[in-house]
């Protein structure tokens, strides 16, 4: 993914200072700690198709009386809306179509469910209206032009407030929609092209909204409240320098703001900011990554998430008593559900999504009284089990310019002997600010389920830890942060398994990006690549891609004139006579963020000079594939193109050796 267009809201804060609390960064991980665990029931048979048929599930709410959740899932083959007994039972499919829908937000009435759908993947969103009771649609906003996202009722359910983009434009705006009226108001106007808004949040009586305003480079955020009906914002976050800061929760008497905010120590943590005074009482003083959710109904409580090296858990904290609880989940990524709210409207339970490196994205009820989780979605299916999954490893590596500990997330298949005959996928994500955390991964699970050992690294400019690791590649894109990458290959050739001609890089977005960079800067090191919906010629993605987004590669890698030199320099179509490894590259025809022009000025070139190159556009996808016959073929050509190119060794042996 590329970050500018998808928001990662964060989250909260409090009335005490509390010490740091989560455990310490690890230290460098010896390479030889690796080892294949022996399994002798493990399923030598995972098939893509298998694996990309368990369910994948996507955003919920909360029904107004707490008895029903709707959901996002592909159970049908598309991400359509569904709703499910929050006591469990079976989904019914509510909102049928051939595109992706996103963002249920159910009405305080319970009379409508308000979603946004995009065509072909192309990002131009309109919301729309279902009855949860008849199924009839409404597009409320139908403008092909325009996008509108993230749906937000007003307490009363008269309004519905979003964030707006016109196709030609780099700012998101907020807009309010007045049901009765079928009118729309502008909440924000004439935001600077290198700014957008973003998360409008109510108060409980109705009259005002919150919402964030970041810059395009991204290291600078703020928190406006606006009234409604005058459309005054003011500022609540007035600071000097480069901060980031952004609105989770308003509390139900409208006093206090529950805000995520790196101002503290340069770390994202949580706490309370007084509307009045605009002071922060933090809640939080940890060197991870810790993020805002909501307050209780009652306002009792707040929420918030703690990522620790990938791996997150969620915390409820009593603001009279000071007290945290961690929800007792299994290890992975654990995050609150719901779009109004986690809570029920009542307090007494909580959504939340469990997603694991052997269990894919599920939906589970958590009650405050009992302490006990109820699951309501199963995912796997199709006779895909969690035994047969691949736990990684979570190592330490050190950078190649001393700089940096690096954390990656290593695979390792069940009973591989150590003889340095393996091969090696060096796996990265794409952002460049995001995180490679320890969550259920289809082809990761597959390539490890066939006998090849694939490392994740968290490279610098990722998220997960701290302002000055996530800023540290600006204006350095495909400079430090691809040595961190070929690091990882040099840290996972010591562990012995891995034969140092069988390197396969990989990835999709800015990781695609990487995987370009690495092939035709260090040419060598590749026996494969995969770039999956890459760019490839800065200049050329610029001139192209979505507005938000050049604002941002702008804003991070310079000026287009006096930086010529760096553009050139980091633009891998430059040096594509240098390729050696045998290529596949995969776009989607209506991509708004890396358009399929960058992969075909690739393919191109290297079948002017006679290389090894295969290709496949799917015209209906857009950023990534969303239809799962798309997901299929797509991860079955790169297992059939890796299998040819760079098989996996035979082990050939038994447990009992």
């Amino acid at each position: 993914m590329r970050t500018p267009i998808s928001f990662v809201i964060v989250i909260a804060m409090s009335t005490l200072a509390l010490a740091q609390t989560l455990p310490a960064p690890q230290s460098v991980t010896d390479p030889k700690q690796i080892a294949s665990k022996p399994n002798a029931q493990v399923e030598k048979n995972l098939s893509i198709e298998k694996l990309y048929m368990t369910r994948a599930i996507g955003g919920t709410a909360w029904s107004p009386d707490g008895k029903t959740i709707a959901f996002i899932s592909n159970i049908s083959g598309r991400n359509n809306l569904w709703l499910v007994p929050a006591e469990g039972g079976w989904p019914a499919q509510l909102a049928i179509s051939d595109q992706r829908q996103a963002t249920p937000a159910w009405s305080p009435d319970g009379k409508w469910i308000a979603y946004q759908s995009d065509y072909d993947g192309d990002e131009q969103w309109d919301i729309f209206l279902v009855s949860p009771k008849t199924g009839q649609v409404v597009n409320l906003t139908n403008t092909r032009e325009i996008a509108e996202e993230n749906p937000a009722w007003s307490p009363d359910g008269r309004y519905l407030a979003y964030m707006v983009k016109p196709k030609t434009s780099s700012v998101f705006e907020i807009d309010v929609y007045d049901m009765v009226m079928r009118q729309v108001k502008h909440l924000t106007t004439g935001t600077p092209k290198d700014k957008l808004n973003f998360n409008p949040l109510w108060s409980r009586d109705g009259k005002w909204i919150a919402y964030t305003q970041r810059q395009a480079k991204g290291t600078d955020s703020n928190i406006f409240i606006a009234e409604v009906a005058s459309g005054k914002s003011s500022l609540l976050t007035p600071h000097n320098g480069e901060q980031l800061y952004a609105a989770n929760a308003i509390s139900p008497d409208a006093k206090k703001l529950l805000l995520t905010s790196n101002a503290g120590n340069g770390f994202d943590n949580v706490g309370l900011l007084d509307v009045a005074s605009k002071k922060i009482d933090w809640l939080t003083q940890d060197k991870w990554e810790v993020s805002g959710g909501e307050f209780s109904p009652d306002g009792r409580y707040v929420t918030w998430t703690a990522n620790v090296d990938g791996n997150t858990d969620i915390y409820l904290h009593d603001l009279a008593g000071g007290k945290n609880t961690v929800l007792p989940l299994p290890k992975g990524v654990n995050s609150p559900g719901g779009s109004e709210s986690a809570f029920t409207r009542d307090g007494s339970r909580l959504l939340y999504y469990h997603n694991g490196p052997n269990a894919p994205n599920d939906v589970w009820v958590y009650d405050l009284a009992s302490s006990k989780s109820r699951q309501v979605t199963r995912s796997l299916v199709a006779g895909v089990r969690s035994e047969d999954m691949v736990e990684p490893y979570l190592v330490h590596y050190p950078s190649r310019d001393g700089k940096w500990t690096i954390s990656a997330f290593v695979y390792a298949p069940y009973n591989l002997p150590r003889n340095a005959q393996h091969p090696a996928i060096v796996y990265v994500h794409g952002g460049p600010a995001a995180q490679t955390v320890n969550s259920f991964n289809r082809f990761v699970q597959y390539v490890a389920n066939q006998g090849y050992i694939v490392i994740a690294p968290n490279y610098r400019g990722s998220t997960g830890y701290g302002k000055e690791f996530r800023q540290a590649n600006l204006f350095d894109m495909g400079g430090g942060d691809l040595q961190d990458v070929l690091a990882a290959a040099d840290w996972i050739k010591q562990t012995g398994y891995i034969d140092p001609k069988k390197l396969i890089l990989m990835g999709g977005s800015y990781g695609g990006y990487m995987t370009m960079m690495g092939v035709t800067k260090a040419p060598e090191l590749w026996a494969a690549g995969v770039p999956i919906v890459p760019f490839v010629n800065w200049f050329t993605e610029i001139q192209n891609e979505d507005p938000v987004l050049q604002q941002w590669d702008l804003a991070t890698m310079g000026d287009l004139e006096k930086d010529k030199a760096r553009y050139q320099d980091r633009s891998p179509i430059n040096f594509v006579d240098q390729i050696k490894a045998p290529l596949l590259l995969l776009a989607g025809g209506h991509d708004p963020r890396c358009p399929k022009t960058e992969s075909q000025q690739v393919v191109d070139a290297i079948k002017k000079r006679g290389g090894v190159v295969d290709y496949k556009v799917y015209e209906n996808e857009g950023h990534g594939f969303a239809r799962v016959e798309n997901q299929i073929d797509a991860y079955r050509r790169v297992a059939d193109f890796l299998k040819s190119h760079v098989p996996p060794a035979d082990c050939g042996c038994s447990l009992n050796e």
